[in-house]
């Protein structure tokens, strides 16, 4: 399977030579000029890695690293800084933020790929073993981001699988809308609490048909929940 890049670089030129260094590798590459377009692309796929400028146009990348490694469901995603802030305290501050790796530019293009592959080889090993979460009848993979239920596979976007991990981890848990987005979106995220409520609504018609159908519930002026009887199944 190909290693799913996410360039993050507002700069034409250093974008073009990061992508096709990429592409010549083999790597299935997509692009994003600032963090706004950054953060649709992870609404829409989870890249295997991130390679990250730091001085963006509407953003700092080093802030925008800090959201994603405070969020559900980007915080295990590998980041690479590519910047050209080469003073050693700038790296110290990168890494310590949770770069997983450093690389000033104007880089060797067989180093980049070098570091990507040792980084994604290295996550690997850490996530050989994904934990799956079941309730009752819903068995949801964080690996494959499949979710079956009674062994049918149910197809979800990328947030509706978000949503129902977040229930799934901490059933009986009430979370409130801004709880969702901080979660599911990233805390930093300009989303309007009505979206949620939107994207509860398509969720809920998937699992109509199933035997998961009242699996989350309202929790009037507060949120939503796990349903209570899917608890202990």
């Amino acid at each position: 399977m190909e290693t799913s890049v996410l360039i993050v670089e507002d700069e034409p030129a250093i974008q073009e030579l990061i992508a096709y260094t990429c592409e010549s590798s083999g790597m299935e590459v997509r692009r994003a000029s600032n963090v706004a377009e950054a953060r649709k692309m992870l609404e829409a796929k989870i890249p295997d890695i991130i390679l990250l400028d730091w001085m963006l146009p509407d953003c700092s990348g080093l802030e925008w690293l800090k959201e994603i490694r405070k969020g559900e469901f980007y915080k295990r995603i590998p980041v690479i800084m590519v910047t050209a802030r080469s003073l050693e305290d700038d790296k110290v501050v990168g890494l310590d933020k949770g770069a997983d790796d450093y690389v000033v530019k104007p880089f060797s293009p067989k180093e980049l790929v070098a570091r990507i592959k040792a980084v994604i080889r290295r996550h690997g090993e850490e996530e050989t073993k994904k934990e799956t979460l079941q309730c009752g009848d819903l068995v949801i993979n964080p690996e494959d981001f499949e979710v079956t239920i009674g062994n049918k596979r149910v197809n979800l976007s990328v947030v509706e699988f978000k949503i129902l991990s977040l229930f799934a981890k901490h059933p009986g848990r009430v979370y409130s809308r801004q709880q969702i987005i901080d979660n599911v979106w990233g805390y930093a995220a300009d989303i309007d609490e009505r979206t949620v409520d939107v994207h509860m609504l398509r969720l809920r018609k998937q699992l109509a048909a199933t035997s998961m159908a009242d699996f989350i519930e309202t929790v009037r002026g507060l949120g939503y929940r796990a349903a209570k009887q899917t608890q202990d199944a």
